[in-house]
């Protein structure tokens, strides 16, 4: 006999789709402790100029004992709420990005929906350090424009203290702690521009937190420990930024169908001053352009760095309402990735 013929499969139903989805709200958490170039100068060899000259860090800020990423998550995600004018029961998903939550499970995402009192969000983290929230606010998109998802906190929360050796002079002159977050829901009319992404797999190394685990991290950066610790090439990081992320950043104002004329604000990661004024100076940026500098007071707060900045620029009314901004985050991974975005 022959076999019978197969039953038709039934057709899977797919996800509608939204044209896009807009930010419609901002928001950052700064920890109360400023450490200066001159408190530095009480842990380790270095001294103010010695640092300026190399990052153009000032100052940065370090959580107190007991502050973790949940908590400065948790703070920037409220600011982006009330900025937005939004409830918290009307979010149905959170993504936390960060490389330095203690907490292994649950997530700095579960976390936040706690403490917040958000019923039944979507919640997990990214981990994608220094590109994390690039990555994070795409995959927010994705899920608004499929139907996933309606309203999107994404969140950028690093509590990098916890992971710095302050014998060593060359990294922790950047590291800092805090957290900036944004607001996403459905729109008519895309407010985000696609995502480009990837890594350079023979820089994994260039950037790292090593595996070793031990009881003697130091969480208030008066002592140092026996790791964890932040580790990396400064020159190879360097190296790459300033032959590459230029090329990468004109492929981002591509993708999103614009030239480097039509970007208001450029947004890249905030690790070095004097990475950044290069990079913004080979865009051929406007002379209205407004470029982040937010590094100079807040440090290098890895998946943090772009989102605090913009909220804060906007805290200062130093953008305008509606501005275009570019923004490229790179480092641990060695993973990079950009878009270019509609600012509230």
């Amino acid at each position: 006999m022959s076999p019978s013929p197969a039953a038709p499969r039934p057709t899977l139903r797919t996800a509608p789709l939204s044209p896009g989805s807009q930010i419609v709200g901002t928001g950052h958490y700064r920890p109360e402790r400023v450490m200066t170039n001159q408190d530095l100068e009480q842990l380790v060899e270095t001294n103010d100029e010695w640092i300026r000259q190399r990052t153009g860090i000032e100052s940065r800020r370090i959580a107190a004992a007991g502050e973790g990423v949940p908590e400065m998550a948790a703070a920037a995600a409220r600011a982006a709420l009330a900025d937005a004018g939004v409830d918290p029961s009307e979010v149905t998903q959170i993504i936390v990005a960060t490389c330095s939550n203690e907490e292994r499970s649950p997530s700095a995402a579960g976390r936040v929906a706690q403490a917040l009192g958000i019923p039944a969000p979507a919640a997990f983290e990214v981990g994608a350090a220094c590109s994390g929230f690039e990555h994070a606010l795409a995959v927010a998109d994705m899920s608004i424009r499929t139907g996933a998802s309606s309203v999107s906190l994404v969140i950028g929360a690093e509590k990098l203290s916890a992971f710095t050796d302050y014998t060593d002079r060359t990294t922790c002159i950047l590291t800092a702690d805090g957290a900036g977050a944004m607001l996403l829901r459905a729109s008519e009319e895309p407010g985000i521009a696609p995502v480009v992404w990837g890594t350079e797999p023979e820089l994994a190394d260039a950037v790292t937190i090593n595996a070793v685990t031990t009881n003697a991290v130091t969480t208030n950066a008066d002592a140092a420990g026996e790791g964890p610790y932040f580790a990396q090439q400064g020159r190879q990081v360097l190296g790459w930024a300033l032959r590459e992320a230029p090329g990468i950043a004109r492929r981002i104002v591509e993708a999103a169908g614009l030239g480097i004329e039509d970007i208001d604000v450029f947004v890249p990661h905030q690790a070095n001053l004097r990475m950044i004024e290069p990079l913004a100076a080979a865009l051929g940026l406007r002379e209205d352009a407004v470029v982040a500098d937010d590094i100079i007071t807040s440090g290098n707060t890895s998946a943090a760095t772009i989102p605090l900045a913009i909220s804060r620029l906007r805290e200062a009314g130093r953008i305008p309402a509606g501005a275009t901004a570019l923004l490229i985050g790179f480092g641990g991974g060695f993973a990079w990735a950009g878009q270019v975005v509609r600012l509230p």
